[in-house]
């Protein structure tokens, strides 16, 4: 049983960080419904205003600052979605790879066994 601890730990570690990963993944892209939603909203509240106006906007008013937020949403929406999907897919790699050492693992186990015997 003592020598399958370090083994174990291993397995454990990598399980708990995939699943962290996965998680977090998760987390990012379902923030993704809820900004576009935001985003749509400061959209019409921006273009409702009439033309002449969102024109002669002086640099730093709130209607250029709300141009400058929707100009930089489409980036931080792009960042949700790809991060959150890259840190789904590393915690599925990392998975496998854990599926990989245990593969690997598991017939030089049982050959230690049988050498016993």
């Amino acid at each position: 049983m003592s020598k399958m601890l370090p083994m174990m730990l291993l397995m454990l570690i990598i399980v708990v960080s995939a699943f962290t990963y996965a998680f977090q993944g998760v987390k990012m892209h379902s923030q993704v419904e809820t900004e576009e939603a935001k985003f749509h909203q400061l959209q019409a509240d921006y273009f409702s205003q009439a033309k002449s106006a969102r024109d002669e906007a002086a640099a730093g008013s709130e209607l250029n600052n709300q141009l400058v937020e929707i100009a930089n949403y489409p980036s931080e929406l792009l960042k949700l979605k790809l991060v959150g999907v890259g840190k789904i897919l590393t915690g599925i790699f990392i998975l496998l790879f854990g599926i990989l050492i245990a593969l690997i693992s598991m017939p030089m186990r049982l050959a230690m066994e049988i050498k016993k015997k």
